[in-house]
C-alpha cells in the first residue's frame, strides 16, 4: 500500500470519488459471513415459499451467506446508492423502469472507483455486484451504515428515502468499516396499511406471492384469480410513495440516465395495448421494463384498473 498516504484517507477517498460520480450514500463494511440470525430468517424465507417463482433465490445459497466466496481474499465491501427518485409519480411504470437499466449504468459509474482501490493498492482486485450477483445488497448496506431495512422492505436512506438503487465493490484491499445502523421506522405502520395486496408481514420482510411488484414483472403466465393494478402496469411503488422518508428532494440528486424520455412519460394503456414488437424494443431496449416483454405488458395493462 502506498505509504505516503494514510490509512484513513483511502477510505475518504473513495467515497468521495463515488459520492462525485453520483452516489448519495457510500459506505464500508467488513467483508464476513452474514450473522446467523439473518441467514436463519432468509432460509425461513424460502421455505415458506415467500419468494414465490423466484427460484433463483433459492440458488447459491452459500455464497449469499459469505459474500468472499464472490471474490477470493474479498477483505472489504463498500456499498453505493444512487437516486432513481422522479418528480412525476404519475406514470404507468416503477420509478426505478422510468431511465435505462441501473445494471448497465452503475458499472460504467463504478468503473473509475475500482480502477482508484486497485491502482491504490498493487497486486488487489476488485469486483462490481449490482443485484444479479447472489449477495444480501440491503443487509450490508446496513452494515455499511448508510440505512437501514424498513417496514416495507426496502433500504431507507435518512434525508434520502427508499428510492435507491444499490451496488457494491468487493475489494480485497483492507478498509476501516462504518459503523452499522441501527435506525427503525418507529411506530410508523403507513406502508403495511397502504399495501394493495397486504405482503407485508410488520417485521421488513414481504411475501412475493401477495406483491404487485412481483406479479406484474416477475411472474409469468395467467395471474391469480381477482388481481388487479391500480396505478401501475410494471411495478408498484405504493409502499414507497406513502413513507415519510421519501417526502424529500431526492429527485433532484437522480441521475439523468435514470430520468424517463417525453414518450414514456405520456404512455397511457391505448398506446401500449396498441403496440407491436418493433415499438415495444426500441422504446424498452435499454430498459428495465424490457426483460417482461410486450406480451406480459399487455397482460398487466388489461388488469390496470
Amino acid at each position: 500500500m502506498n505509504s505516503n498516504r494514510s490509512q484513513c484517507s483511502i477510505e475518504s477517498s473513495i467515497k468521495e470519488l463515488i459520492t462525485r460520480a453520483g452516489a448519495v450514500a457510500v459506505g464500508i463494511a467488513e467483508a464476513m459471513p452474514v450473522e446467523q440470525d439473518a441467514a436463519e430468517a432468509y432460509d425461513l424465507w424460502l421455505e415458506q415459499s415467500k419468494n414465490a417463482g423466484m427460484a433463483y433465490m433459492e440458488r447459491y445459497r452459500d455464497i449469499r451467506r459469505d459474500p468472499r466466496m464472490l471474490l477470493d481474499g474479498c477483505k472489504s465491501i463498500i456499498t453505493a446508492a444512487f437516486s432513481y427518485a422522479q418528480k412525476d409519480h404519475s406514470t404507468l411504470f416503477s420509478d426505478y423502469a422510468l431511465g435505462k437499466d441501473y445494471h448497465d449504468v452503475l458499472r460504467q459509474v463504478l468503473a473509475p472507483a475500482t480502477q482508484f482501490l486497485e491502482n491504490y493498492s498493487s497486486g488487489t482486485s476488485t469486483r462490481i455486484c449490482i443485484d444479479s450477483a447472489p449477495i444480501r445488497e440491503r443487509y450490508w448496506a446496513v452494515k455499511a451504515g448508510i440505512g437501514f431495512i424498513g417496514l416495507n422492505n426496502q433500504l431507507i436512506i435518512p434525508g434520502i428515502g427508499s428510492k435507491v438503487f444499490l451496488a457494491e465493490i468487493l475489494w480485497t484491499g483492507q478498509l476501516q468499516a462504518d459503523n452499522p445502523c441501527k435506525l427503525s421506522c418507529g411506530e410508523c405502520r403507513r406502508c403495511l396499511q397502504a399495501c394493495p395486496g397486504h405482503a407485508l408481514d410488520g417485521h421488513s420482510a414481504l411475501d412475493a406471492r401477495k406483491c404487485l411488484s412481483y406479479l406484474t414483472i416477475e411472474h409469468r403466465g395467467e395471474l391469480p384469480p381477482g388481481v388487479s393494478f391500480p396505478g401501475k402496469i410494471y411495478g408498484c411503488d405504493i409502499c414507497q410513495d406513502v413513507c415519510p422518508h421519501n417526502n424529500n428532494q431526492a429527485h433532484a440528486k437522480t441521475l439523468p440516465e435514470f430520468l424517463p424520455s417525453e414518450e414514456i412519460l405520456s404512455m397511457d394503456r391505448e398506446r401500449i395495448l396498441n403496440m407491436d414488437n418493433d415499438h415495444f424494443r426500441m422504446l424498452f431496449r435499454k430498459s428495465p421494463v424490457w426483460r417482461i416483454k410486450l406480451a406480459n405488458l399487455q397482460r398487466n395493462t388489461l388488469l390496470n384498473k
